[in-house]
């Protein structure tokens, strides 16, 4: 639980632009349908520079 606040707080973080200019968080979702049914998905990530930090929240 502590890490994934973590994670969340360091994304808000380098989103708000508190360490240089702000980086804009790029947010992913889909939905798939086969034979198991409907699933979707939803992920947020940050880049800047070679690093790149992301969370599939489904």
């Amino acid at each position: 639980m502590r890490l994934t606040f973590g994670l969340i707080f360091a994304v808000v973080l380098a989103a708000c632009g508190a360490d240089g200019e702000p980086v804009q968080p790029n947010l992913s979702a889909g939905v798939s349908v086969g034979s198991g049914g409907v699933n979707g998905n939803v992920g947020v990530s940050v880049r800047k520079g070679p690093v790149s930090i992301g969370w599939n929240i489904f």
